[in-house]
């Protein structure tokens, strides 16, 4: 009996490791970026737009928003997307679809963190976006292509 747990857990153990990618794929960590300023407390103010098309909307380029302790860092996906706006002032409303993506990083006690994924959607829009915010790692915030931002 104990030599089937034993490799029961280390059989788990190996399926868990292999899902998290051994290569780290971001491309926008800054480790050095500030945390936006705020509009109120539960809204950021963000104030430039992405230049890349795929900022928030790809793995490798999401918004990375790894400021203060993890209680802190899972309320700043909020603050992001409750400054969010569609791309003619519309209120949007979002859903949290989700995790994905495993990828490896120093900033998890468990080695590795996954991407909260969201769907963004306003009144008159047809097809729903897909945002990737990740709470680990650090980045300086913009507004994604195509959406605006409250003032």
């Amino acid at each position: 009996m104990k030599f089937t747990r034993y490799l029961f857990l280390l059989m788990s153990s190996l399926l868990l490791a292999s899902c998290v990618s051994t290569k780290l794929t971001i491309k926008n960590i800054d480790d050095s970026a500030k945390s936006p300023e705020f509009l109120n407390n539960k809204t950021y103010k963000l104030t430039k737009t992405a230049t890349d098309k795929k900022y928030g909307y790809h793995q490798d380029y999401p918004v990375n928003i790894g400021f203060g302790t993890l209680k802190q860092r899972e309320t700043n996906a909020e603050k992001f997307l409750n400054a969010l706006l569609g791309p003619n002032g519309e209120e949007i409303t979002y859903t949290h679809d989700g995790n994905c993506c495993p990828f490896p990083t120093g900033k998890s006690e468990l080695g590795s963190g996954m991407f909260d994924v969201y769907s963004i959607t306003w009144e008159g829009n047809t097809k729903p976006l897909t945002i990737y915010i990740n709470i680990y790692e650090k980045g300086e915030v913009f507004i994604p292509k195509g959406l605006t931002a409250k003032k």
